[in-house]
């Protein structure tokens, strides 16, 4: 029987037959499930911000690689070829990892290790796992785990000015799109799983441990805390987001999101003033902290690539299934679809400093916001309490009189002068005008 079941076909016992994508359910140890595949609501506004281009890593995607040799020598079928490729790129990896950490014998105690810790491996993912014979899943843990690890020390000890022969390090594209793809949620393996292969080892490699070695890759070195905690990369990527936001934010209570919302244009119409901070964090860390203070809306820089939309979409899947009441990357992007409606209220954001986009055009991002949003669950946000103060300053008459008065009289120093000038010669006129009643009125 096929492995998407028939059921018109099949009885009813069929569906007790493991098949991919069949929930695990009950699960036996719930508290170690952080791997999961992405919400169809979600998926189905952008399913390539989900898919693997040519890496596949893990359980979830693991039914990909039959359909892609089903695909072998089809050259209009690209991405199968990628994922053919990389599947013997894996072997070749793992041979020249025998090597780099004394052949044989490692490999095979990294083999003992993941049959030792195979039910926790499995019970990482949200889907069972059962479709996939023991010897199988073994198999492809050590080699997705050991393709990791080369990949990574690869990157670490390369000297870019030299051609390697390794495709992955010698074109750049190609080593971005495994970096890529590493970033996805359901393209995971559990990261207690690759820091306790790599720890035996580390003393035959370079001076690094796991956890440096991976904030080295992902550019994340010195921006999160060396306590700090996460299960895979996915979960390491939100939780350098979450670190952004002050310490008493995370505490705060999480109040229903408000009907009445305005967008920035509008908002800056209505005398609301707009500041951009942070603006020498990275392209791949995005500072949460927004305050509203004085009529300021201080935000964050918000740097925009052609790779945004595909992290932002994974760590709001993460949370959506895992972090319900932690949702703080999915209240920030409602809290920026709120501001963002047109091309109007992007291109104030632009000249504020608060949006940097390399997407060509501003439309474009305000697509891209909001459409990150849809299929997505709101369970409230803590921005909630700042659009609220930002509504009622709004809602404030002199506030709205004193932004146009700004606006209209004083929006630049020759306007502004000559504002001042009028005023003044108004005022001169007058004094002069009650000097010339008083000087014929007669006096008593």
């Amino acid at each position: 029987m096929d492995q998407r079941l028939d059921l018109e076909s099949g009885t009813i016992h069929d569906l007790n037959k493991p098949v991919p994508g069949m929930w695990r359910f009950p699960k036996d140890h719930p508290a170690l499930c952080c791997i999961y595949r992405v919400p169809n609501c979600m998926r189905q506004v952008n399913p390539e911000a989900y898919t693997p281009q040519i890496l596949l890593i893990g359980p979830l995607h693991h039914s990909l690689k039959s359909q892609a040799l089903k695909s072998r020598g089809d050259m209009t079928d690209t991405k199968s070829m990628d994922y053919l490729n990389m599947e013997r790129h894996k072997k070749i990896y793992l041979a020249e990892f025998k090597k780099r950490v004394g052949g044989e014998n490692s490999i095979e105690g990294f083999t003992r290790t993941i049959e030792e810790d195979e039910e926790m491996i499995r019970e990482s993912y949200s889907e069972s796992t059962a479709w996939i014979e023991s010897p199988e899943f073994v198999e492809m843990i050590l080699h997705d785990s050991v393709f990791i690890l080369e990949f990574m020390l690869r990157n670490y000890e390369i000297d870019r000015s030299q051609k390697t022969g390794d495709p992955l390090m010698d074109e750049p594209c190609q080593g971005a799109m495994v970096r890529r793809d590493l970033g996805l949620l359901e393209n995971q393996l559990p990261y207690f799983l690759l820091d306790k292969l790599f720890e035996p080892i580390i003393h035959t490699l370079a001076d690094i441990t796991f956890r440096e070695l991976v904030m080295y890759i992902f550019d994340f070195t010195d921006k999160i805390g060396d306590d700090s905690k996460f299960r895979h990369f996915t979960d390491l990527s939100r939780c350098v987001l979450v670190e952004t936001l002050p310490g008493n934010y995370i505490t705060h209570e999480k109040i229903p999101e408000l009907n009445e919302k305005y967008h920035a244009y509008k908002l800056h119409k209505g005398g609301v003033t707009f500041n951009a901070v942070d603006e020498e964090l990275s392209l791949d860390v995005l500072s949460l902290d927004v305050e509203f203070k004085n009529g300021c809306l201080n935000i964050p820089s918000f740097f925009v690539d052609g790779l945004s939309e595909m992290k932002l979409r994974n760590m709001m899947a993460l949370e959506q299934c895992h972090y319900a009441n932690n949702t703080h990357v999915c209240d920030y992007i409602f809290f920026m679809d709120s501001l963002i409606d047109t091309e109007e209220d992007v291109a104030l954001l632009v000249e504020k400093g608060i949006i940097k986009h390399f997407l060509g055009d501003i439309g474009s991002v305000a697509t891209m916001v909001n459409r990150l949003s849809l299929g997505v669950l709101n369970f409230g946000s803590h921005y909630s309490v700042i659009t609220k103060d930002v509504n009622s300053y709004y809602h404030n008459s002199w506030n709205k009189s004193r932004a146009v008065l700004k606006t209209v009289y004083f929006n630049n120093p020759w306007r502004g002068t000559a504002t001042v000038a009028a005023t003044l010669l108004l005022l001169l006129t007058l004094i002069q005008t009650m000097t010339s009643v008083m000087q014929v009125l007669p006096k008593k």
